[in-house]
């Protein structure tokens, strides 16, 4: 029996995928919504934000994503309220990328699901996997961070500038460093 199932329907059921015409209506629209909210002019904060509502998963009320602002697909990103991301922000979102309310995102910032095989053969016929992303609430991610597949960030936890961070963080810790470790609690 042969697996009937598109990369797409793949790639949602967290499997591992190939891009493949199977996204193409999904990359069109991405791409579509992306100019419009990295072309808007300043005056024009209610159109970006409706292209953000309409291109991400959730966009929460009162957030703000600076252009410019560079995604995958969109649909697998969820932004909580109040949330704010600086200039710069990526995201490749082939998998589930959640951030917590009341987050700050440094500029260039970048929020990394997608994950390839070591194997030679499998990464020359460009397979994928997405591992999924979750940033707490109160989080702050200083500028330049990377926060590779398969991360969770916890409440209220600080990660440095220029950080990478490769594991899981607990909340209410400051991380700093590549690969980030915790150097101190921030709870009182």
């Amino acid at each position: 029996m042969t697996d009937e199932r598109t990369m797409r329907e793949r790639m949602l059921a967290g499997e591992s995928f190939r891009f493949d015409a199977s996204f193409a209506d999904d990359v069109r629209r991405s791409r579509a919504l992306l100019r419009t909210i990295n072309d808007a002019s300043p005056d024009q904060d209610d159109e970006r934000d409706a292209a953000l509502r309409d291109l991400l998963g959730s966009f929460g009320e009162g957030s703000n994503i600076r252009p410019p602002f560079r995604c995958e697909l969109g649909m697998l990103t969820f932004v909580g309220r109040r949330v704010f991301a600086n200039f710069g922000l990526v995201v490749l979102d082939t998998a589930p990328i959640s951030v917590g309310d009341d987050t700050l995102i440094g500029p260039g910032v970048q929020l990394l699901c997608a994950a390839h095989p070591l194997e030679p053969g499998p990464r020359r016929d460009r397979w994928e996997s997405g591992q999924p992303i979750t940033i707490g609430r109160n989080v702050w991610l200083g500028g330049g961070v990377i926060v590779c597949p398969g991360v969770s960030i916890g409440d209220d936890t600080v990660v440095g500038a220029g950080s990478v961070v490769t594991r899981d963080l607990p909340a209410g810790v400051l991380a700093v460093g590549n690969p980030a470790r915790v150097i101190r609690s921030l709870r009182g």
